[in-house]
């Protein structure tokens, strides 16, 4: 399955995620790729928009590789990767390092995207979280579980492409999850894009402009 751009695959992820409408869910976005996808749904389900502001913690020497992932919160969500930090020798101090870089991102863009933005809240709601697709899944997971301590009724995972081991390993962290394209071999995300260009902090922050995020207030 190939999309035309985050917009087409958006729109797909809504038409499969309709029966949700009158449940009146909130949707959760994964900035930034996963923000115009999340918007599409949200509006179709006449939803409220937030973010989930999660930063993948990479391998020093190979960034792109995640030894763990971390969310913001009133206290945050470290999710760690022992099986790689152990095969790949990482030490504590090199794990804290670029876990604190990933934090200030995470503050930065919570200043950018958010700023007086009040937030939603997921306690007793169900709770649909988006990306524009999974490649290992370690900053997915941590984002799901970051938003189960907020008390959601129902948690669903929607994304438009991911690989089935991510599927697998994900699936026990939600109550529904849909996914429209599980291809093997897999490769990257942007594989199943005819248009994958960046999204700008500009477009997460207009984006959101055109959504309410909801009654009350979550530190997420």
């Amino acid at each position: 399955m190939i999309f035309a751009d985050r917009i087409d695959a958006g729109r797909r992820l809504a038409a499969a995620l309709a029966a949700y409408r009158p449940r009146r869910p909130v949707v959760l976005a994964l900035p930034r790729g996963g923000v115009p996808v999340a918007a599409e749904i949200a509006q179709a389900l006449a939803a409220p928009l937030d973010l989930v502001l999660v930063r993948k913690i990479g391998l020093p020497c190979q960034p792109e590789l995640a030894i763990g992932a971390v969310v913001d919160g009133a206290e945050p969500l470290i999710v760690r990767n022992e099986a790689i930090l152990a095969r790949a020798g990482v030490d504590e101090a090199d794990f804290q390092r670029v876990c604190r870089q990933e934090l200030a991102e995470i503050e930065r863009r919570k200043a950018r995207y958010i700023g007086q933005r009040s937030r939603a809240e997921l306690a007793g709601r169900t709770v649909i979280v988006v990306d524009d697709g999974i490649a290992t899944g370690a900053t997915m997971k941590a984002a799901l579980q970051a938003v189960r301590q907020r008390g959601p009724a129902e948690l669903v995972l929607a994304v438009p492409v991911a690989p089935a081991e991510a599927i697998a390993d994900l699936r026990p962290e939600v109550d529904d999850l849909i996914c429209l394209d599980v291809p093997e071999p897999f490769g990257a995300i942007g594989c199943f894009y005819r248009d994958f260009s960046q999204v700008s902090d500009e477009e997460v922050v207009a984006t959101l402009a055109r959504f309410p995020s909801g009654a009350g207030s979550a530190d997420m």
